[in-house]
């Protein structure tokens, strides 16, 4: 079924990239939503937990700047992964002013369910292009936020 051209975004709109993008982005944030939701996380919690998979542990200060997440927000999803059993949190032997925070086997468990969650969320986005065109949209994407947003990649 097609849709009225009265229903439409304006031709403008709808050749405009930067619009382009935010709907498009609109779109797999609602997506990535159900899948956290299902999977029992939320976003700030599989940023950390996947960082502190793939880089071992680290301080909560670290954690923030690679996930790009504020300070207040870490300490508030660090505490819900801690009462959940997903991470551990210490002080730091060299400097007992800092927390040392550690993934655990729950927490490894959890990131694992989570990322195949996400993994569906990228097929159900992507449907339309094949593999080349899936590569090709992910080299230009990375491109335009290392120009725009070189340190948060």
């Amino acid at each position: 079924m097609t849709t009225p051209a009265g229903d439409r975004a304006p031709e403008r709109l709808r050749t405009t990239p930067s619009w382009l993008l935010t709907r498009l982005a609109d779109h797999a944030a609602h997506l990535a939503r159900e899948a956290f939701t299902a999977a029992g996380a939320g976003r700030y919690h599989y940023a950390l937990l996947v960082t502190l998979v793939e880089g071992g542990p680290a301080s909560q200060a670290t954690l923030g700047r690679r996930c790009g997440i504020d300070r207040s927000d870490v300490v508030a999803a660090l505490n819900e992964l801690v009462a959940r059993g997903h991470v551990e949190r210490r002080p730091d032997p060299a400097d007992r002013r800092r927390n040392v925070v550690t993934v655990t086997p729950a927490g490894r468990e959890q990131t694992e369910r989570t990322g195949k969650a996400l993994d569906e969320v990228q097929e159900r986005l992507l449907a339309p292009l094949d593999a080349a065109d899936r590569r090709h949209l992910t080299d230009l994407l990375t491109r335009l936020l290392r120009h725009h947003a070189p340190g948060r990649l």
